[in-house]
């Protein structure tokens, strides 16, 4: 999994956010506000990481048994496809 091109995660005053840039903001008007864990899923996919990646390093950021992490992962995952800012 990738984020698409033409989205970027930028910290605006303390804020994790996700702006369209270039051609992707004619398609796409606004910005999506990330919590800290959403931006450090954010930036593992901007590296295109699977799934068993951003597992692993859910367990190792975060003091959280396996089941929490899948589901804190999934949904992130199901919140970005809605949105269409990442590629499979």
């Amino acid at each position: 999994m990738k984020t698409k091109e033409g989205f970027m995660l930028r910290n605006v005053a303390g804020k994790d956010i996700v702006v369209a840039v270039g051609a992707a903001s004619m398609d796409f008007n606004g910005l999506i506000s990330l919590n800290e864990t959403g931006a450090f899923i954010w930036k593992l996919l901007e590296k295109g990481a699977d799934y068993d990646t951003l597992l692993k390093a859910m367990l190792e950021e975060y003091d959280i048994d396996e089941q929490t992490a899948k589901e804190g992962i999934d949904k992130f995952l199901e919140s970005v496809r809605k949105a269409d800012l990442i590629e499979e």
